[in-house]
């Protein structure tokens, strides 16, 4: 079984806030919302992936700099297994503004579980609450 390797980022707004994404219609788990992020290409590091991710999906830049490891998560599916380290971001350049045609919310950590996710997310959320 193949490991996929995705990147993804808690986006933490002033008011504490974290943008979740809706994947869109024709995409796998359609419908499901998710932290912003993307996989990891060839000869990529995971923060180089996010910075690409977020520029090319949510029109916004963030630096390497601004980016603090936090968690990952390790999930087989039926036909791959994903590692996902999730990163923890508060300072960005731009306003958020999907590029892709997807929907994205600022959503309280309290009501993070109000929004189902993919099986590999939803380990994440508790880890996020707790911490945040």
């Amino acid at each position: 079984m193949p490991t996929v390797l995705v990147a993804a980022i808690a986006l933490i707004d002033i008011d504490g806030r974290v943008l979740l994404a809706e994947r869109p219609a024709g995409k796998s788990m359609a419908g499901l919302w998710e932290f912003p992020g993307g996989k990891v290409e060839t000869g990529e590091i995971p923060e180089a992936a996010l910075i690409r991710e977020v520029r090319e999906e949510l029109a916004i830049d963030i630096s390497a700099a601004c980016l603090a490891p936090f968690a990952f998560a390790s999930h087989s599916y039926e036909k791959f297994h994903l590692l996902m380290p999730l990163f923890l971001c508060r300072k960005w350049h731009g306003l958020v503004d999907p590029q892709e045609g997807q929907r994205v919310k600022w959503v309280r950590i309290s009501g993070l579980s109000d929004y189902p996710m993919p099986p590999a997310d939803e380990p994440l959320v508790a880890m996020l609450r707790d911490f945040l």
